[in-house]
């Protein structure tokens, strides 16, 4: 008899032995068995894809980046294309869709999974040949960025285990649909840095662009450091004139 305590044991298998009640994170449809902490916590790790989309939109509304937008773009494309291949596939969820709140009963590819490697991929590739370093401090920056993307992978490989030992998917759903992530990220990293961007001067001079205020920063090497700079400067200067009047 498979332990129901520890659902992520059971769903490689054919058997299922899933708890005898599930509790849902409030607001959320995101179920975990009752009295069980780590799934508690998996469940929360599940829900990282609504905070990284939530992000998104809050990024797009305040800095109206164009590469933000095509980086949010890729994120649609590709939930896109999992609903496509599970729609095609039509392999269904382990234990016989033991959760009732999904929002469709087949698991292939898994679109957590999908999401979450999407994300640190073309993260990766943005932090590791967009963002170039633009001071001498080269040691510093390559330590936080390498730091950085152990975090992230972390995240990555946390996510997608949720959703095996919640049963939400089986392993092989959640590699097939990791692969898929990455793959997406990959091609649409290049796509933007090959194809989108020469254009963005021109996406940028458009009438309705100017109206919206949406930039284009592609020949900065390092946002972080530019907006850091010209904003501390700014500063200073109207602290300076500030400090001229009141004299």
């Amino acid at each position: 008899m498979l332990d129901a305590r520890c659902p992520g044991k059971m769903a490689s298998g054919e058997q299922c032995s899933a708890p005898p009640r599930w509790q849902s994170i409030s607001l959320t449809h995101v179920e975990y068995p009752t009295g069980d902490l780590t799934g508690q916590i998996l469940a929360y790790s599940s829900l990282l894809p609504m905070a990284i989309l939530v992000g998104f939109v809050t990024l797009i509304v305040f800095k109206r980046e164009l590469h933000t937008i095509s980086f949010f773009g890729g994120l649609v494309i590709n939930e896109g294309l999992n609903w496509v291949l599970k729609h095609i596939v039509q392999e269904p969820r382990p234990c016989g869709g033991e959760h009732s709140a999904v929002t469709t009963e087949y698991g292939m590819p898994s679109s957590h999974s999908q999401f979450i490697w999407f994300f640190i991929v073309y993260f990766l590739l943005f932090l590791y040949l967009r963002m170039h370093q633009t001071n001498n401090a080269r040691c510093v920056e390559l330590l936080w960025r390498h730091v950085l993307s152990v975090i992230l992978l972390g995240v990555a490989l946390s996510v997608s285990y949720s959703r095996v030992y919640l049963l939400y998917h089986t392993w092989r759903q959640v590699v097939y649909g990791g692969v898929a992530g990455m793959v997406v990220g990959v091609v649409w990293f290049f796509i933007t840095q090959e194809v989108l961007t020469p254009i963005f001067p021109k996406i940028a001079a458009w009438p309705i662009s100017e109206f919206f205020l949406i930039r284009d920063t592609s020949l900065i090497p390092n946002i972080l450091w530019f907006e850091y700079t010209v904003t501390r400067s700014e500063a200073r200067n109207r602290q300076r004139k500030l400090g001229t009047k009141l004299q």
